[in-house]
Formats: structure tokens, C-alpha cells, sequence
């Protein structure tokens, strides 16, 4: 795996990562089902009939992306507002991935530009990085378009705003995910895309969904940046 993985780096010219996972797990201090809930109640008090599989919906992203399904945009943009808001809030509690701040201060050494492509607002991945002090390695930041979740990722279309952003060709890129969103978009943009399974299930999951590497750890990744750089360590 490590020497497909150098392979695989040796082939490309920029880095793109997802946030929640590879970089942070954002809602570690503010849960995820929490802020689901709290968009639901939103809804009800906005007189939307919640259906009970939305209502115990856990993930925050999935309440968007099901009122943006149902047409209504001022629902939609209440509900992205609250979201956003309550992302920013997470971002000052998020938890960061073991050697996730590694891997992207190894690409940029290696030469690599690295992008970060989110489901989760631009301005709350932006806070993070600030305060993380990462920032000044990081260009662009895509997060997603606003009160449109269909747009989020799977849809490639964030991932290619990245691509061209860095100036680079699609098949010149690699997507760093740990969803998989992020393995079907990527592979819908024609960019390389390693699968972070950092949950045991998610390596055959990645490998079916044809990942081009799949790793366990960022540490892994970080290495593989640093032998492409000439870093001994």
C-alpha cells in the first residue's frame, strides 16, 4: 500500500481535503445530532410537518440537503443559516485528526498546493484553520454553496472549482475523503482519490468503490509526503 501510495504521489501536483475527517472532526465538542435536532426544531417552529425518519435524522448535513429536496428555499436558507452558524461554533471545539496538520504542511514542503474541499461551510473550515495556524498553507478553501446542498459533494462541482483554482488538470489532482461523497465525487471530477477509512468498515467500502489508495491513519499519508519531499523523517 505505501509504495502504491508513492506511486500515486509522485503522479499528481496538488492535494485536495475534505475537512471532517482528514483534517478535524468538527462536531467533537458540538455534536452532530445535536445540531440535527436543533435544524428539525427549526423546521417545526417554521410549521414544516417533519416526517419521523427526518426527525431522527443524526447527521446536520442530511436535514439540509432533505429540506433543500423539498423545494422550499426559505426553509432551505433558514436551515443553512442555522447550520452555518452552529458549524462556526463547532470549529472553535472541533478535534484534530492525528496528523492531519502533518500531512498538509508535508505536501506543501513536497511542493504540493493544497485545497480543502468541505460539505461544511467555508467560513467555519476557514475559522479552524486560523486558529490551528495552518492557514497560510491552505488556498482555496471551497465549502459549500450557499442554501444549494444539492451541489454538495457527491455533485463534482466543488471539487473542480478547487482543481481549477490550483491551476492544475483533473487528473493531475488527488482528493483525500473519508466518505463516500467524496470517493463518487471525486471520481465524477476525474481526479485520484485516497479513501481515509477511519473506521474499519470503510476499507472494503472504499476499495469496492474503487479508491485509488485507501489508507488507516493520516500518518501514512504524512510519511508518503515526506519521502516525496526528501524529508529522512
Amino acid at each position: 500500500m505505501t509504495a502504491d501510495l508513492g506511486r500515486l504521489l509522485s503522479e499528481v501536483g496538488a492535494v485536495l481535503l475534505d475537512f471532517d475527517g482528514p483534517v478535524c472532526s468538527i462536531f467533537a465538542g458540538y455534536p452532530a445530532p445535536q445540531i440535527a435536532a436543533e435544524l428539525v426544531d427549526l423546521l417545526r417552529r417554521r410549521g414544516v410537518n417533519v416526517p419521523a425518519d427526518l426527525a431522527s435524522e443524526s447527521d446536520p448535513l442530511e436535514v439540509l440537503r432533505r429540506t433543500g429536496a423539498a423545494g422550499n428555499h426559505g426553509h432551505t436558507r433558514a436551515v443553512e443559516d442555522a447550520l452555518s452558524a452552529a458549524e462556526r461554533q463547532a470549529a472553535a471545539k472541533a478535534e484534530p485528526t492525528p496528523f492531519g496538520r502533518e500531512v498538509i504542511v508535508a505536501a506543501r514542503q513536497a511542493g504540493l498546493p493544497v485545497a480543502v474541499v468541505s460539505n461544511n461551510s467555508a467560513e467555519a473550515v476557514t475559522a479552524y484553520l486560523v486558529a490551528h495556524r495552518v492557514a497560510g498553507y491552505v488556498c482555496p478553501v471551497i465549502g459549500r454553496a450557499y442554501a444549494e446542498p444539492a451541489r454538495m459533494k457527491p455533485n463534482p462541482e466543488p471539487i473542480l472549482k478547487a482543481v481549477r483554482a490550483l491551476g492544475q488538470s483533473p487528473e493531475r489532482c488527488v482528493l483525500i475523503g473519508d466518505s463516500e461523497s467524496d470517493i463518487e465525487g471525486a471520481q465524477a471530477a476525474g481526479i485520484r482519490v485516497i479513501g481515509y477509512a477511519n473506521r474499519g468498515y470503510k476499507i472494503g467500502l472504499f476499495r469496492t468503490a474503487g479508491a485509488d489508495a485507501v489508507i488507516t491513519s493520516m500518518s501514512t499519508l504524512a510519511e508518503a509526503l515526506m519521502k516525496k519531499s526528501g524529508d529522512p523523517t
